[in-house]
């Protein structure tokens, strides 16, 4: 089933523009949770950049969004969106009239047949629910929606201590909800307020259905750990951590004797894809402190391991080389106007930026990275995604 599952994900995928709700960053190609927080803190940042300004950001939690999902108002929506009929008589067919029973031991519950939600586990459901929210966008200009899946981000961009385009947009955000049948899980939602004005403000409370929000000095985004300071400590520390007790098993490998093939594959799969995840966003602006830290974990698996291993360093210049090319030969990729060529053709356009913590950017950096390469490499332009006919 779940083969066939894959080929109607393909083919619904295919009909539909890249254009289509680009700030959700999940199951699209050339997109990734890096590119989901890259969005969030270029924006953020970039705005804070300006005077008197600071930018509020809400993580918001959705309670088992996938249980929820009605089908009829999906398919509404998916016929909107030119999907054939029979496509979603087949959709209708597939997410309702489904037994469902719980056994525990010997005894089995009685069988309830379910007519709303979307099965777990089941491949259709992340891009069904993806497809169910393409429509909740900010109405503001001064505020940004970036999803990832289920993960939806509020940014908002805060002037002159005029909040109300925000607090508005959460209303908005909490009638679109309750009319999708989405609850907001207002105690796990999170909000961080990143205000770097020298003059002390107090920010008022935000209330979502009467509930006041939790305000943290620092949360988990997409797997990456996000501080009101937008300092990366917090998050290399944790991989720091992580990483370390990683190596007790290489050891361990080293004491049974394995081949140094098996210790390097060991090292690249359990240890270095911790200490790079999400790498392009937060090592170009972390402390050399923090890239100390990192790297001794390196040379630590070396003397295990007994061979050489890529620095991070190197890794990062790699890895955000191939994520500025693949950005600049992406039109539809929200981040692709900031690669921009000049006349000439053989340089990128140089960014501005007023404070350090913007120049030490995602964007910036990489803009930066492919101007510093003594020839800019050829710009990869990927085929825009064709729109098939939906009959």
């Amino acid at each position: 089933m779940k083969c066939f599952e894959r080929l109607v994900m393909h083919h619904i995928k295919s009909l539909f523009p890249p254009s289509l709700d680009p700030y959700q960053f999940a199951y699209r190609s050339n997109r990734s949770t890096d590119d989901a927080i890259s969005t969030v803190l270029h924006s953020a940042l970039t705005h804070l950049d300006k005077k008197n300004t600071y930018v509020r950001m809400l993580f918001v939690d959705f309670s088992s969004a996938f249980n929820t999902i009605v089908p009829q108002q999906l398919i509404q929506k998916l016929d909107s969106l030119g999907l054939s009929t029979s496509l979603c008589n087949w959709l209708i067919d597939f997410l309702t009239g489904r037994p469902q029973a719980v056994r525990v031991g010997s005894r089995t519950s009685s069988i309830t047949t379910l007519n709303t939600g979307a099965p777990q586990g089941c491949v259709l459901s992340p891009l069904l629910f993806t497809l169910l929210t393409h429509d909740c966008t900010p109405a503001h200009t001064s505020n940004l929606f970036v999803k990832f899946a289920d993960d939806t981000t509020v940014v908002g961009l805060i002037s002159n201590n005029d909040e109300s385009h925000y607090r508005s947009e959460v209303s908005r955000l909490a009638s679109w909800c309750k009319h999708n049948n989405l609850s907001l899980n207002t105690e796990k939602t999170k909000e961080i307020v990143v205000d770097f004005r020298r003059t002390h403000t107090l920010h008022t409370p935000l209330f979502i259905n009467g509930t006041a929000v939790e305000k943290a000095s620092s949360t988990k985004f997409l797997g990456v750990h996000v501080t009101e300071d937008l300092s990366w400590s917090t998050n290399s520390a944790s991989l720091a951590r992580k990483a370390n007790q990683r190596l007790y098993f290489l050891r361990k490998l080293r004491r049974a004797g394995a081949p140094t093939p098996i210790m390097t594959t060991f090292y690249r799969v359990a240890i270095e894809s911790i200490l790079t995840s999400c790498f392009t966003v937060w090592y170009g602006a972390c402390t050399a402190s923090c890239r100390r830290t990192l790297q001794r974990i390196v040379r630590a698996a070396e003397k295990i391991v007994g061979t050489s291993l890529p620095s991070l360093q190197d890794l990062y210049s790699s890895r955000l080389t191939r994520k500025a090319l693949r950005l600049a030969g992406d039109p539809s990729h929200p981040l692709h106007s900031f690669f921009s060529l000049l006349p000439s053709g053989r340089r990128l356009r140089s960014l501005g930026a007023r404070t350090s913590r913007l120049r030490d950017s995602p964007i910036h950096q990489a803009v930066r990275m492919l101007n510093s390469l003594p020839a800019l490499p050829p710009i990869p332009i990927l085929p825009p995604a064709h729109t098939h006919s939906a009959s």
